[in-house]
């Protein structure tokens, strides 16, 4: 088995309506519920505001510190979930559920190491 993580990249801009984000939640919580109960859930949670993030990046033997996103984009890192998936495709149909419950892109990637090594 190996972990995968599955980022969430949320639009710039404003929450969808209370209405919305109750329908997404509540599909949210049934995925985590069935990932719990199949041994695949390893952790998951949303992110605050790219502007809450502190940069911190080696410069000549320093550390520079800055405030905010290292880039700016349209698109930033909403949240994430990791996985315990015996493979890529079991995987990537996790991030296809993740993807339709959040109307948001999903990016899956694999951890370097197998999962508890």
């Amino acid at each position: 088995m190996k972990n995968y993580l599955l980022s969430i990249y949320q639009p710039q801009g404003p929450a969808p309506e209370p209405e919305t984000m109750r329908k997404i939640m509540a599909e949210l919580d049934v995925l985590r519920r069935e990932l719990e109960s199949t041994g695949s859930w390893v952790f998951g949670d949303g992110l605050h505001d790219p502007a809450t993030a502190t940069v911190l990046r080696p410069t000549g033997g320093e550390v520079l510190m800055t405030d905010g996103p290292f880039a700016e984009g349209k698109e930033h890192l909403g949240g994430f979930v990791i996985v315990r998936a015996p493979d890529l495709d079991a995987a990537l149909e996790w991030g296809r559920r993740y993807a339709q419950a959040t109307t948001l892109p999903i990016e899956v990637r694999p951890f370097a190491t197998e999962a508890g090594g």
